[in-house]
């Protein structure tokens, strides 16, 4: 897409307006970005465990999901650049392989591209708007300046004229670095100005409000820019100059809602007004978040998630079924009463729980275990700290992780369970460092444990360590050669890297490989999942649509299945009514999904309905399960509602679906 010629980061000669109009908007197959563009390849594993595997690097969406879902924005750790972990900053593809057009959050898309392309408006212009008059003087002190003519012969000129004169002159000492007598010149500039020459006028504001920018002087630009802007209210460098000042100021929200009129403005085609979106919109994100999250209701998962999540597992002590013995075997002495397990301890109650799906009382019961020091103590500590995660909760789960993690006489599969969740966890928080450290030791004290190679083999992906992530899925498979998940997962890192390396036989030679693993794991439908992903790039949507068809007969309560079908009808037919209509059909099956109701609102963007966009970025916020999770939905919900603002203030939309 190209860059707009006329960047807003510069001074304008007198009287160029700003375009009014941003013309129609381009569609953008979100996620479909060739090798190093920065975009995802469409689509992410179903990552079965506490990471969500995504096909562009990235931390998970929740502490657990077997489930697909859009792309989280990420940071490094420590919050630079991505550096050497891989991992990419706050990359957004708005939703997978929906051919969306450019609206709120679409600032994160295409500042992303748009950084990388570098191109026109990529480094600011410090001139003042006007050509500077080679006539000596200056303003406002003493000969030389004033109205006077610009050299001797001249007629008398009009009010106009001497404005003109006088901004001239500050332009040249704008140039040669003397903002302060530029300053003098602007401001009789304005004092000469007729007042109905509100271009002219709103100019001059403008260019004072560049010389005070030099100066540092942050209230005056916004300031003058205000003025520039009331005068000429789609005035595109007045409304970026006064959306640095803002920052500068620390008002987040008027820089958000002046930067968003920049970007309409222009298209959405200049990547120092994205850039700086991107930038006001994560610094709100994590404000917010960071006071909501800390207030936030534990919410527990619906029980698809959380089955889900522990069938994931297949060297989980705590996820397998009460043994014999165990548990009575006297039938329930009333309809819905729960029979009691044979000994009085809070772990095996707990056990029954979850097979009741009873889930909201492992926790409790889990504690009174490991309050009376019960001989299952080191179980209810990892069961509790598994639950803190799935309601994300990391801060109470990482003290019980540690403390099994410790016990050197407990059950080494109970010890490399709690290193993968928290190594797991860690990769959530950022922290890909300690994430890999927890997932090698979880391999040296339990080498045979092939939930290790599987979990680390989804590492791998996040990090963009594809070889690694294969060898590790060979391992698993080697322990356990009948598990479907890791097959399948082993065989979209082969994808990925076949794609991404834009080499169309190794390409073949996967999508063949989705082929084996289907028919060899029939009823795996995570298999599916993942070959629709990868069909929906190679274009091939009716046969991806029918991979979707296979995965909601094999798992019709898992909602995000339902979303992704929504998305591919958008991108293969174009119709939106029946992306909706499955959307919908989402939040019917899981009212707890947040995907769904993130995607809805992305939707609704695009479609121009702002309040039910931002009604349903809500809705995902109060279900985020972690502080970054909850940081992008916040910034999603705010580039929408800064797009309402806009459109109140100046009458700007951005084109819609």
């Amino acid at each position: 897409m190209l860059l707009t010629t006329d960047s807003p980061h510069k001074l304008d000669e007198n009287q160029t307006q700003s375009p009014t109009a941003w013309g129609p908007g381009s569609s953008v197959p979100a996620g479909g970005g060739a090798a190093g563009s920065g975009a995802e390849v469409r689509g992410a594993p179903r990552s079965p465990g506490l990471l969500r595997v995504s096909a562009d690097p990235g931390p998970p969406r929740r502490p657990c999901e077997r489930v697909m879902a859009a792309s989280k924005p990420v940071e490094a750790a420590g919050g630079g650049g991505g550096g050497g972990s891989g991992l990419s900053r706050w990359q957004l593809a708005l939703v997978l392989g929906a051919p969306m057009l450019l609206g709120a959050g679409a600032l994160y898309l295409w500042g992303r591209r748009a950084a990388r392309r570098g191109g026109k408006g990529a480094s600011e212009r410090k001139t003042p708007e006007g050509r500077a008059s080679p006539a000596p003087g200056a303003c406002g002190g003493g000969g030389g300046g004033g109205g006077q003519p610009d050299g001797p012969g001249h007629q008398e000129t009009s009010p106009l004229d001497r404005a003109q004169a006088a901004k001239n002159r500050g332009n040249k000492f704008f140039k040669a670095g003397k903002y302060e007598q530029a300053i003098q010149c602007y401001t009789e500039a304005i004092s000469l100005c007729p007042p109905e020459k509100n271009l002219d006028l709103s100019t001059f504001y403008q260019n004072r409000a560049a010389a005070y920018e030099q100066l540092q002087k942050w209230t005056e630009v916004a300031q003058d820019c205000t003025k520039a802007v009331e005068l000429n209210p789609k005035y595109v460098k007045a409304l970026f100059r006064r959306a640095k000042a803002h920052e500068k100021l620390d008002n987040k929200k008027e820089c958000l809602e002046d930067v968003t009129a920049v970007c309409i403005l222009e298209a959405f085609q200049n990547q120092q007004s994205m850039l700086l979106a991107d930038k006001v919109l994560k610094l709100l994100g994590k404000e917010k978040a960071k006071e909501k999250y800390k207030n936030r209701e534990p919410l527990m998962p619906s029980p698809q998630f959380i089955k889900s999540y522990f069938s994931s597992f297949t060297d989980d002590i705590i996820s397998q079924p009460l043994l014999k013995g165990e548990k009575s075997d006297e039938d329930k002495d009333k309809e819905g009463e729960a029979s009691e397990v044979k000994e009085n301890s809070g772990y095996l109650r707990a056990k029954q729980y979850m097979e009741e799906e009873n889930y909201d009382k492992i926790i409790s019961e889990s504690t009174k275990e490991i309050e009376a020091k019960g001989k299952y103590m080191a179980e209810a500590l990892l069961l509790r700290a598994t639950f803190y995660l799935l309601i994300g909760n990391a801060n109470a789960a990482k003290p019980d992780l540690d403390q099994v993690i410790s016990m050197e006489d407990a059950n080494v599969k109970l010890r490399a369970n709690a290193l993968i969740k928290r190594g797991s966890m860690y990769m959530q928080q950022q922290q890909p460092a300690l994430s890999t450290q927890d997932f090698n030791m979880a391999a040296d004290i339990d080498p045979q444990n092939a939930d290790v190679y599987h979990h680390r083999g989804q590492l791998k992906i996040l990090l963009d360590q594809i070889e690694e992530a294969v060898e590790d899925f060979d391992e698993c498979i080697r322990l356990r050669p009948d598990s479907a998940l890791a097959q399948a997962q082993k065989c979209f890192a082969l994808y990925r890297q076949a794609y991404t390396g834009n080499n169309p036989l190794p390409v073949q030679v996967a999508m063949k490989g989705f082929e084996d693993v289907i028919k060899k794991f029939p009823k795996c439908a995570e298999g599916y999942a993942l070959y629709a992903q990868a069909l929906t790039d190679q274009q091939q949507f009716g046969k991806a649509d029918e991979m979707y068809d296979k995965c909601i007969d094999l798992e019709p309560d898992n909602a995000t299945t339902y979303v992704h079908k929504g998305l591919l009808q958008l991108q293969w037919k174009q119709d939106l009514d029946k992306g909706l209509e499955l959307i919908s059909k989402a939040i019917e099956i899981d009212n707890k999904c947040d995907f769904a109701y993130e995607t809805m609102g992305t939707i609704e963007v695009q479609r121009g309905n702002l309040d039910k966009a931002i009604e349903m970025f809500n809705k995902a916020i109060n279900l985020a399960k972690s502080e970054m999770e909850m940081a992008h939905l916040y910034s999603l919900c705010d580039a929408a509602y800064a797009q309402t603002e806009v459109a109140k203030k100046y009458g700007l939309k951005p084109p819609t679906l």
